[in-house]
């Protein structure tokens, strides 16, 4: 396979307000671990350093991270600071606020809206970095989040964040946080045979705005990692391809319009080159269409 088959830019571009990156980037969540989080062997950290430099070497210049993703060897920010300073000029770096964690990995009570600074600041250290290109509220459940978004919209007004988006949203969420300041993109679960998303999904391109699917690779497998019995129809085009299912599961995502952004995550070199692989692979309707009944099934 040639570079050229193989690079983040094969397709397309889009817009983060201001900022162009490459439709198919990098989840950086599993180079803290086999599994999400702290349950799993960490990566070794000469490796996932190797996988971030490959990455960008390969055309990838959308990273997406937390300060909550973190092991008890590895932490996602400091990999990519150690991995990639001084950063290319190109590269936008994407991370999330809200949820915490305390520092033995226990998920605790989410950030009120004036302790968001504090998690702002976090990421800004661990990064190495004076501002963040884009930093997404994760929503935990709230109806309303015109506190949080707020707060995230002065920050922004002080300089120290770019963009604003919203991740684990609803539509009345973006059409809230949107009266408040301009949203660059929502990021929620979405995949073959996770639909839940597809008025979100419609919502973002009538509004130019960027639809950033999370584990669509993983599918019912979700924080585990990949499905551990994959769909025959998706190993039957795997097959006929001569690919992998995680490229089907890539190239049906980025089919679903040219607003949306896949991030597939991997602290493995040889997953990184098929996931980007799968940027230059273009399904027929037909198949499609056969990907689509799964989704209607699943539901």
């Amino acid at each position: 396979m040639t570079s050229d088959m193989i690079a983040a830019e094969a397709p397309g571009t889009w817009l983060l307000g201001d900022l162009t990156v490459n439709r198919i980037g990098f989840g950086a969540m599993r180079l803290t671990g086999s599994a999400a989080f702290h349950d799993g062997t960490p990566r070794d950290r000469g490796q996932a350093i190797s996988v971030l430099r490959r990455a960008v070497e390969l055309g990838v210049n959308h990273i997406d991270t937390a300060a909550f993703y973190f092991s008890r060897l590895r932490s996602a920010n400091e990999l990519i600071n150690a991995a990639l300073t001084p950063y290319p000029d190109d590269l936008v770096i994407a991370t999330k606020v809200g949820p915490t964690r305390d520092a033995s990995g226990e998920w605790t009570t989410p950030a009120r809206p004036d302790q968001l600074r504090g998690q702002v600041e976090e990421n800004l250290r661990q990064l190495g970095r004076d501002h963040l290109d884009v930093v997404n509220l994760r929503i935990m459940g709230q109806d309303s989040i015109g506190e949080h978004f707020g707060a995230l919209a002065e920050l922004r007004g002080a300089g120290l964040i770019r963009h604003l988006g919203i991740s684990g949203a609803r539509p009345s969420h973006l059409a809230e946080a949107r009266t408040i300041a301009p949203v660059v993109c929502v990021q929620n679960r979405y995949g073959i045979d996770a639909r839940g998303d597809e008025q979100m999904l419609h919502e973002c391109a009538a509004r130019g705005v960027a639809f950033v699917p999370f584990f669509s690779i993983a599918g019912e497998g979700r924080e585990s990692g990949a499905v551990r019995t994959e769909r025959e129809q998706i190993l039957t085009l795997a097959r006929a391809h001569g690919v992998s299912p995680s490229q089907i599961r890539l190239a049906w995502t980025l089919q679903q319009g040219r607003h949306v952004l896949a991030i597939p995550g991997t602290g493995n070199p040889d997953h990184l080159i098929d996931n980007l692989a799968a940027g230059a692979l273009l399904l027929a309707e037909e198949e499609l269409r056969l990907l689509d009944a799964i989704g209607r099934t699943a539901r």
